[in-house]
């Protein structure tokens, strides 16, 4: 399982990455391995708001559908259209290929380390 240590972590299985005050946000390599393979992701508009801890989109894969949970609140300020044609982008590459980038973070979700994230992680198994 890859955990990059530059990143913080939701409990709901979303990566954060801060660039220049924006939170990019994505899903992480244990979520895309327990979804499957990804066919469809339900994004937000970009000057949506967001609420931590609180679904923003969907994201649809052969076994399930799921939430997409924002770990930060603040605006969408960028969504990854590029998904809306390669959704499979999220099981190819889970930390690069992003979700949405959100700006005017005010209220973040507890994230937690890659050492934490990891132990969180263990403990679903």
């Amino acid at each position: 399982m890859n955990i990059p240590v530059e990143l913080k972590y939701a409990a709901s299985h979303e990566w954060v990455r801060y660039e220049e005050g924006v939170a990019v946000i994505g899903i992480t390599d244990y979520a895309q391995n327990a979804l499957g393979d990804v066919v469809f992701v339900n994004l937000p508009q970009e000057g949506d708001e967001v609420t931590a801890g609180e679904a923003f989109g969907d994201i649809e894969s052969v076994k399930a559908v799921s939430d997409l949970n924002s770990p930060v609140s603040g605006t969408v300020c960028a969504v990854n259209e590029e998904l809306l044609d390669a959704p499979e982008l999220l099981n190819s590459d889970p930390y690069g290929a992003w979700i949405i980038k959100v700006a005017d973070v005010g209220e973040t979700e507890e994230l937690m380390d890659a050492a934490a994230y990891e132990a969180h992680c263990e403990a679903e198994q």
